[in-house]
């Protein structure tokens, strides 16, 4: 068993491990470091999904990282697309050389002691084990489980003739041209797969329980590319990202503040779109906007391909499958070649690695979140976990940032470990996922770590004030247990509201 060291120890080479390595690069240059990654290929998300149609659910400029400009003029890139700009910013920040792929994580413990972690990975083609050991260990493995998704137990799925193929296990051999397909599920998934499909198939339907609010979204900025036209090309992507953040935070917030109005909002939008041509009962979701993730439509290609006949919506509960396809309760039958159930991710955290502290196994769910970027009670430790009501790559930036910040910090005072410590019984009952109340979510409530009601404890998803938070508020905040005793606040420098606001709009 090969044994290595390093002070920084990065699981994970998808979107967060990439961002968090180049940070770290860019801002603490003295540190050796090593992204641990199970996969053969960096990219996470990106590399793991094939299915027709992938794309981002997040406009570009806001999802590219804060120092390397997304260029172009298009809002929604594919899968392929996105994985080779994670490639290409690896490349440019000499970071792909510190990635060690085919290892996957088993065990990752800390010891007070010694004041390091020790992680073993296993390589899984051969089955050789490897041990590192490290000052900080980083968790930037996303928050599903990239084995398989979920997919519930449908009665009578044995009797179906056909093929069965979820989402996240994609055969790229399949043949799909003039099939009749149906797609259950309305989520993002779904709504990317439907018009994409319809293209060749013979027809596709989308089966849902309950309809999705939607909004549909050009796949190319002309506004971008105007500014592209007549101004450098940072300053241009700048000004689009602050466009964007800004439109995207002022949707959430009056969804939250003013929800029966934005209701009424998106289904007008809807109705326009659908024109008469389709039942507005299959889009009126019976949830207010933003209680689960609101769905882009690129360039309205749902609403077309339903107007245009080559694909249409059902909203039904299952009854069973059968040779020819799925049984509805309402007595309907929905006769099928391919069935694709688009029903969700299954929740697990850092990858399914289960850490210990001294020994003692550490239980996610008792656990609250320290600015949404340490675990309470797990010593030099932190995950970067993105947003969920704008681009989660704008937490991968100002999470990193912070991170680099600690650091410097503990190598400027000379301290050898930090922990997040909650002294006023602070914990909630609310995930780090906040007031979603998506299936999946739901499903997950037995992971996942919780927040606190107030405080650093708090999550906001709120990008502006993790700025302000992370970007520019002092490290030592009396929250923070260094080397085993409790740091005192410090005053720190004063920011004043203009320039957090500039920097988190405008980048660093």
């Amino acid at each position: 068993m090969s044994q290595h060291h390093l002070d920084v120890l990065i699981i994970g080479a998808g979107v967060s491990g990439i961002g968090m390595a180049c940070h770290l690069k860019r801002e603490c240059p003295g540190k050796s470091f090593a992204i641990l990654e199970r996969r053969q290929s960096l990219g996470g998300t990106w590399d793991l999904f094939r299915y027709p149609g992938i794309r981002s659910d997040s406009d570009m400029f806001t999802f590219g990282y804060n120092f390397r400009p997304w260029t172009g003029g298009k809002v929604l890139a594919d899968g392929a697309s996105i994985k080779n700009y994670v490639r290409e910013t690896a490349r440019e920040n000499n970071v792909d050389r510190h990635i060690r792929y085919g290892l996957k994580v088993i065990t990752a413990d800390w010891s007070s002691a010694d004041k390091r972690w020790t992680v073993v990975a296993e390589e899984e083609s051969t089955g050789e084990q490897q041990t590192f050991t490290t000052e900080f260990l980083i968790g930037c493995t996303g928050y599903y489980n990239y084995d398989h998704g979920y997919k519930p137990d449908f009665p009578g799925e044995s009797d179906f003739k056909g093929q069965v193929v979820h989402p996240q296990h994609w055969p790229e051999d399949l043949d799909y041209a003039g099939k009749k397909v149906v797609v259950i599920g309305s989520g993002a998934t779904a709504i990317t797969l439907v018009p994409t499909m319809a293209e060749k198939a013979a027809h596709v339907t989308m089966l849902q329980r309950s309809p999705t609010y939607l909004m549909p979204l050009p796949s190319t900025d002309k506004v971008t590319l105007g500014l592209q036209k007549v101004l450098p090309e940072k300053l241009a992507y700048r000004l689009t990202r602050a466009r964007n953040i800004s439109i995207s935070r002022l949707l959430y917030q009056r969804s939250r503040k003013s929800p029966k109005a934005m209701r009424r909002l998106f289904l007008s939008i809807i109705r326009r779109q659908l024109d008469g041509k389709a039942d507005m009962r299959h889009f009126t979701p019976d949830y207010n906007p933003w209680d689960q993730r609101l769905c882009v439509v690129k360039d309205g290609d749902l609403f077309d391909v339903i107007k245009s006949g080559k694909a249409s919506i059902a909203t039904d509960h299952i009854e069973r499958f059968t040779e020819k396809g799925i049984r509805l309760k309402s007595g309907e039958t929905l006769e099928a070649d391919i069935i694709i159930p688009a029903t969700g991710l299954e929740i697990q955290m850092l990858g399914g690695i289960k850490p210990r502290v001294d020994g003692e196994p550490v239980v996610m769910r008792d656990k609250i979140i320290y600015k949404n970027v340490m675990v309470e009670g797990i010593p030099n430790a932190a995950m970067i976990f993105g947003y969920t009501n704008i681009s989660w790559t704008l937490k991968v930036d100002i999470a990193a940032e912070y991170l680099c910040r600690l650091l410097n910090l503990m190598d400027k005072r000379g301290y050898h470990s930090v922990v997040a410590r909650d002294t006023e019984n602070s914990r909630g009952e609310d995930t780090i996922l906040g007031s979603l109340n998506s299936g999946y979510i739901k499903r997950a409530d037995d992971r996942l770590p919780r927040q606190g009601t107030h405080g650093p404890w708090k999550s906001t998803q709120n990008y502006l004030e993790d700025v302000k938070t992370l970007r520019f508020e002092p490290i030592e905040d009396g929250y923070l247990e260094f080397d085993g005793k409790p740091s005192r606040a410090s005053e720190g420098r004063s920011t004043g509201f203009l320039r957090p606001l500039r920097s988190a709009l405008f980048g660093a």
